[in-house]
C-alpha cells in the first residue's frame, strides 16, 4: 500500500472526530520525530482541558477492540487514567489496566498515588515473576491463596 502524506492549511487542529482506516496491516498512525537531541520525542499527549476540573475526572482512555466470533465489537483491553485529586500542589493520579476475562472486563492492575494493586476484582488470576532460569521465581497462586518461591503450584508449568 502506498502511503499518502496529507498536507494543507487547517490540519493543525481538527475539531471533530477523525477516523483513519487502512485495508491492510500497515500502521494507521505514525508519530515520527527526527529531533536528534536527548529530549523525548515523539510524544503523544491526551489532554482533558476542562473549565471545571474535579476529583475523579476520567482523563482519557485507550481501548483495544475487535470483533468476537459473533460479529459483535468487543473491548478486549483498556487503559484508563483519572485525576484523583485536582488540588493545585497536591495532585494525584490513577491509571487502571483492564482486560476481558471470561466475557467480563476485569481490573488487572491499578497504580495510584499510594499503592499498586494487581487483581483488584479478586478473580482466579495467578501472578508470577520470572528470573533468568526459573519461570516461577515468585508466584501468587490465586486458586490456593499461596505465595510460592522458586516453584509452580501443582499442575502449572
Amino acid at each position: 500500500m502506498a502511503l499518502t502524506k496529507v498536507t494543507g492549511t487547517g490540519l493543525e487542529t481538527l475539531s471533530d472526530g477523525v477516523t483513519i482506516t487502512t485495508d491492510d496491516n500497515s500502521n494507521n498512525l505514525s508519530l515520527i520525530s527526527t529531533d536528534a537531541d536527548a529530549a523525548s520525542g515523539p510524544n503523544l499527549r491526551l489532554f482533558r482541558n476542562s473549565a471545571s476540573p474535579a476529583d475523579n475526572d476520567q482523563l482519557g482512555s485507550i481501548f483495544f477492540s475487535g470483533e468476537d466470533d459473533g460479529g459483535a465489537e468487543t473491548n478486549y483491553a483498556q487503559i484508563k487514567a483519572y485525576a484523583k485529586d485536582v488540588t493545585n500542589g497536591t495532585e494525584d493520579g490513577l491509571i487502571v489496566i483492564n482486560s476481558m476475562v471470561a466475557g467480563t472486563s476485569r481490573s488487572r492492575a491499578r497504580f495510584s498515588f499510594d499503592e499498586a494493586v494487581f487483581n483488584q476484582d479478586g478473580i482466579d488470576l495467578d501472578f508470577r515473576v520470572e528470573s533468568d532460569n526459573n519461570p516461577h521465581s515468585f508466584m501468587v497462586d490465586a486458586a490456593t491463596d499461596a505465595i510460592l518461591f522458586g516453584k509452580a503450584a501443582a499442575g502449572l508449568t
